[in-house]
């Protein structure tokens, strides 16, 4: 790093810490840039954390006949697979067939799903008599709306977990010499014409302090919030984000009794429903509702929850009740509308890049499958522009942090780090697997920083039990103030406010 005016200076800092941001952060730094990723609170907070846990081409997008943007997915989801093995992995779903033609129709869909994939296709599809998928499925409702139930497809997308991944990336983003923050509020962007850079303010949400970076591109990827920065870098910026929410609910792994996942493949809104194998839970969702207001902790609406459980319920033989509901989130996610005031380079369909007056770039929309190539077109467009000097992409056959021959699940090759670390076999929630030794790894590895940072999103124990991940906050408070170097007062603090948030997390 060199310094200009006494102020750090970066070839590329990105503001935003979800998919998108780190997937640039990544990609800048394999490229030999100096990169700085910023986000003001934690890796993966907002929407990133809050998928359904899926790598996928988008099934109903090929029902759509949109072709090319099901194609680049599925390579997007063939090389994730490759480079991060340790995450990401194959999943069966069935589709159930209710009606006569439902096998055929979905059959050949799916075959040609198969081949848009290619050499990288996970596994193929293929059809299922009545007797298979009842076996494969044996929580299927026996018949839907006075139709019985004929059999169905098979078909393979890739599974993962998406705090988890995020986390991959940050570390892998370290390993590529660069830096990410979190607690890193951007408060300001200015431009120097004169010495043709950005300047960022930046406070230290934890301490107050404030610190600036200058740098020759900025990457503006904070999803459903690029409106704010965009208005920093240029103050009249028509807003090009329309948040719309989506809806999960956790059950327990009663209600699903199997490895693979169920497809609904249209429900009365129109989207997909999933139910989903996770953790030895089943997660069921989603919901797509416009909003117009961008809180940082979303809550679910009852109408959501309800749309959810019956749309459940008609697919399922145990119908699930709010009293069944473990755990229940809500992320918004970024629907990018029309301004005509930007030089804009739609270079998809589900997301869009945008370069303003100025040369900071926003990126925006689209979905974890397809992050790195995001991640990969705004990177070339600062190329192109020549706010950075030619390199060529690395990542499409980057390996990620902790991807070896040798596994040890999430944590790839850091799993034999954390089995050393004192507590390895101190379980503190029974329904995640979080243990002592991992806490602590959270805290010393992985920029954890709070309690909800371990409990959320280092482990994923709020999302599979909220009240399980609750009853273990003051453990986790107490190995982490041990290990960060905090008082009682810290811990009682970080205990009521967990204990605060967990509970907007529960129905009951």
């Amino acid at each position: 790093m060199r310094e200009t005016d006494q102020t750090p200076f970066f070839d590329v800092v990105v503001i935003g810490g979800g998919a998108s941001g780190l997937g640039t952060a990544v990609d800048a730094a394999s490229r030999g840039y100096r990169t700085l990723l910023l986000e003001a609170r934690d890796f993966a907070k907002g929407t990133s954390s809050k998928a359904t846990k899926l790598v996928h081409g988008g099934v109903r997008y090929l029902a759509q006949g949109n072709i090319p943007l099901v194609r680049e997915a599925l390579r997007e989801r063939g090389l994730l697979a490759r480079n991060a093995s340790h995450l990401v992995h194959a999943l069966g779903f069935i589709v159930p067939a209710y009606r006569l033609g439902d096998k055929l129709t979905y059959g050949a869909g799916l075959k040609i799903y198969d081949w848009l994939a290619g050499s990288l296709n996970l596994r193929a599809s293929r059809s299922l008599d009545l007797a298979e998928t009842r076996a494969k499925s044996p929580m299927l409702a026996e018949s839907l709306h006075g139709h019985a139930l004929r059999g169905g497809t098979l078909y393979f997308d890739g599974q993962f977990d998406d705090a988890r991944l995020a986390i991959t990336l940050m570390r892998t983003l370290f390993d590529l010499g660069g830096v990410a923050l979190n607690n890193a509020a951007v408060r300001g962007v200015q431009f120097d014409r004169a010495a043709g850079r950005h300047r960022l303010e930046v406070e230290d949400v934890e301490s107050g302090d404030r610190f600036a970076v200058n740098a020759c591109c900025v990457v503006n990827a904070t999803g459903v919030w690029v409106d704010s920065i965009r208005a920093m870098a240029e103050p009249g910026a028509r807003p090009i984000v329309a948040p719309s929410q989506g809806v999960h609910l956790t059950l327990p792994g009663r209600f699903l009794r199997s490895d693979s996942a169920i497809l609904v493949p249209k429900t009365q809104d129109g989207r997909v429903l999933f139910i989903v194998p996770w953790h030895g839970h089943a997660i069921v969702g989603t919901t797509d509702t416009p909003r117009h207001d961008l809180p940082l902790d979303p809550r679910a609406s009852d109408e959501d929850i309800d749309f959810i459980l019956a749309t459940a319920a008609d697919y399922l033989s145990v119908k699930p009740t709010r009293d069944d509901v473990l755990s229940v989130w809500a992320g918004l996610r970024p629907l990018v509308k029309s301004d005509g005031a930007a030089s804009t380079a739609s270079l998809s369909r589900e997301h869009t890049i945008e370069m303003n007056a100025t040369g900071m770039i926003t990126v925006t929309g689209g979905k974890w499958t397809t992050y790195r190539l995001m991640a990969q077109q705004v990177i070339d467009l600062a190329v192109s522009k020549q706010l950075l000097s030619a390199a060529p992409c690395r990542t499409a056959s980057l390996p990620l942090h902790g991807s070896t021959a040798e596994q040890h699940g999430y944590y790839g090759s850091d799993g034999a780090i954390i089995d050393r670390l004192p507590g390895a076999q101190n379980v503190l929630v029974k329904a995640s697997g979080l243990t002592e030794a991992q806490t602590r790894f959270a805290a010393r590895a992985e920029l954890a920083r709070c309690v909800e940072d371990v409990l959320a999103r280092r482990n994923r124990a709020l999302f599979l039990d909220a009240a399980a991940a609750r009853d273990a906050a003051p453990e986790v408070a107490r190995i982490m103030a041990e290990e960060l170097g905090h008082g009682a007062q810290w811990q009682a603090e970080e205990i009521a406010r967990f204990d605060a948030f967990a509970r907007t997390w529960m129905l009951s």
